[in-house]
């Protein structure tokens, strides 16, 4: 992908992410390092004015791989909302802080497990609090 999207952040989720980066021990300095950059190029809007099709915390999101019809559905969550259903990605991880922000139709690279990689396309935000009118989550 030689651009990247444009991101979009309510100014709520902004702040809450700026907490959990300022709370990581220095040494996890790298882990925040792609959120840092996000966070850096968006464009801030109030809560009650994110587009309804932008992936926000605690966002679903269905997923396209480019290379197939293959479709799978993540929720972008905090770090201590992870569980083991495989349902959920941290916000933390790559490829949490690439999706935040983003719109349907962007893509990203999103890793293969083990080794590799490929594309996906956001198809459907599925659930948005901001959309629903869930502004303190």
């Amino acid at each position: 992908m030689s651009t990247k999207p444009n991101v979009i952040i309510s100014t709520l989720d902004a702040e809450r992410l700026e907490k959990i980066i300022d709370a990581l021990p220095h040494s996890a300095s790298n882990i925040a390092e792609s959120l840092v950059e996000e966070l850096a190029r968006a464009e801030y809007v109030d809560p009650h004015s994110v587009p309804p099709t932008v992936v926000t915390m605690n966002s679903t999101v269905r997923f396209k791989v480019e290379s197939s019809d293959e479709e799978f559905c993540m929720t972008l969550v905090y770090p201590k909302d992870v569980d083991g259903s495989g349902s959920k990605i941290s916000i933390l991880a790559p490829v949490g802080s690439a999706m935040i922000g983003l719109s349907e139709g962007d893509a990203i690279v999103w890793p293969k497990p083990g080794m590799g990689e490929f594309n996906v396309r956001i198809e459907e935000i599925t659930y948005q609090p901001e959309r629903a009118g869930e502004f303190h989550r």
